[in-house]
C-alpha cells in the first residue's frame, strides 16, 4: 500500500531534484537516433528485433540468416559473429532472456548464442501435421521457450530447467480453437508471453486474429478487441498493453491495445502509421521492441525482395507513456 509522503521526504525530494536538474544525465530521446541502419549489404531483409535492458539491439534477417547488433545510442548496426548460422538461410524471430542469451528461429531451428556469439545449444523441431516446419517467432518465459510456426498450426515448447534448455517438442495444435478453418492459412506469427509465463498470446496472419493460450490446460480462446480484422505479425507486451505490428488487412503500422487483467479482451488506444505520424517511417514493417519510451521497429522490405539497401530500424515513441 501506497502511503502520503511525509513533509521529511517531500523536502529531500525537492533537494535532489535541483541538485539533480543541472547534472548530466542519461541519453534521452531526442539524443538517440530516429533511424538505425542495420546493413548496407544487399538482400538482407530485416525481419526480428530485440532490445535488452542495457539497449543493446539485436536485429535478424530473413534474406541472409545473420544476425546484427548494435545500441541504440548508435545509428548504425553491425554483423554479430554469431557461431552455427551459415546453415540456416533465414532467421526470423529473435529474443534475449534474463541471462542475456540470444535466442533465434528459422526454419526447423531454435539457436542460444550466449552474448559473444558462442553456440550453447540447437534445438530442431520436427515436421508438423502439414509438413517441414517454418519456425517464425519465440517468447521467453522463465520455465520455457514457445515457438510458433508460419508452415503448420501449431506451437512449440521447450522446457528450461536449471539454465538448460529441452528439445523442441510440439505442444499445441491450435486448430481445434477454430476447426472450421483450413489448417494450412493459419500462419501463425508473433508470440508474447505475460510476466508470470502464465499466458500467452499467439497472433495468426490467416485468422486475421490474435489467440489466447493458457499455459496451465492449453486453452484457446480468442483476444477479443472489437476489430473485424486484427492480424499482427509481430508482437510486444508490457503489463497490459499489447503493441502489434500491422501489415495486412489494415495500413501498416503499430496499433497499441490495452487490455483486461487476465489478457481476454481489450481495445485499441493508438495507431501510428505513416499517415498518422506525418511522414513514411514505415516500409513494410514486421515487429517491434519496446525500450524505455520508445519503440524500435523492423523495415523489413519483404514486399519488394531483395529490397533497396540500407535495410533500417525505425525509432517512434511510445504514445503510452506519461510525462511528468
Amino acid at each position: 500500500m501506497r502511503r502520503a509522503p511525509t513533509l521529511t521526504a517531500c523536502l529531500v525530494a525537492t533537494l535532489l531534484l535541483t541538485a539533480l536538474a543541472g547534472a548530466p544525465g542519461p541519453a534521452v530521446a531526442r539524443d538517440l537516433p530516429d533511424t538505425y541502419v542495420v546493413s548496407r549489404a544487399p538482400g538482407v531483409l530485416p525481419e526480428g528485433i530485440a532490445v535488452t535492458p542495457d539497449g543493446t539491439l539485436y536485429v535478424s534477417s530473413d534474406g541472409t540468416g545473420a544476425l546484427y547488433r548494435g545500441h541504440i545510442g548508435r545509428p548504425d548496426l553491425r554483423p554479430f559473429a554469431a557461431q552455427g548460422l551459415k546453415g540456416r538461410p533465414s532467421t526470423l524471430g529473435v529474443h534475449t532472456d534474463r541471462r542475456g542469451r540470444v535466442l533465434s528461429v528459422g526454419g526447423a531451428t531454435l539457436t542460444v548464442h550466449d552474448r559473444h556469439g558462442r553456440l550453447l545449444a540447437t534445438r530442431t523441431a520436427a515436421g508438423g501435421p502439414l509438413g517441414a516446419p517454418d519456425l517464425n517467432d519465440l517468447t521467453v518465459t522463465k520455465d520455457a521457450v514457445y515457438v510458433t510456426d508460419w508452415a503448420n498450426p501449431v506451437v512449440y515448447r521447450a522446457d528450461i530447467r536449471g539454465g538448460t534448455l529441452g528439445p523442441l517438442e510440439p505442444w499445441l495444435d491450435i486448430r481445434a480453437a477454430f476447426p472450421q478453418f483450413p489448417a494450412q492459412y493459419w500462419l501463425l506469427n508473433g508470440i508474447v508471453a505475460n510476466e508470470a509465463g502464465t499466458t500467452l498470446l499467439v497472433a495468426s496472419n490467416g485468422t486475421e486474429a490474435v489467440w489466447r493460450v493458457s499455459t496451465a490446460d492449453r486453452t484457446v480462446t480468442r483476444l477479443s478487441l472489437g476489430e473485424e480484422s486484427f492480424g499482427p505479425d509481430g508482437m510486444a507486451l508490457r503489463g497490459r498493453t499489447l503493441y502489434a505490428v500491422l501489415n495486412y488487412g489494415a495500413p501498416h503500422g503499430v496499433y497499441i491495445a490495452r487490455l483486461d487483467e487476465e489478457l481476454r479482451t481489450g481495445t485499441v488506444t493508438h495507431r501510428l502509421t505513416n499517415a498518422s505520424l506525418g511522414g513514411e517511417p514505415f516500409d513494410l514493417p514486421t515487429t517491434l521492441a519496446r525500450h524505455g519510451c520508445r519503440l524500435y521497429v523492423v523495415n523489413s522490405q519483404l514486399d519488394e525482395p531483395p529490397g533497396r539497401p540500407p535495410y533500417t530500424v525505425s525509432a517512434v515513441d511510445d504514445p503510452t507513456c506519461r510525462t511528468s
